[in-house]
């Protein structure tokens, strides 16, 4: 059931791990080729990304996905 309040929802440290590398949103944006809106997106919860765009994240900041993305239980 999509939208239920009881699926988990999808946490993120992407504002942390761009901060620790002294990058702003624009220049993460660029090192993987998205808008800037698309990274405050993330960071804000709006915006799931791609599986794609997870990787390329994570390459960019030099971590694993699982330490920028986790799944969080809603209560």
């Amino acid at each position: 059931m999509t939208g239920s309040s009881t699926e988990p929802r999808l946490s993120n440290r992407l504002r942390v791990a761009r901060a620790e590398r002294d990058l702003s949103q624009g220049q993460l944006a660029k090192l993987v080729g998205v808008s800037r809106q698309t990274i405050s997106s993330i960071e804000t919860g709006q915006y799931g990304p791609s599986t794609l765009l997870a990787l390329r994240l994570a390459r960019v900041l030099a971590v694993r996905v699982d330490e920028l993305f986790s799944l969080e239980d809603r209560t």
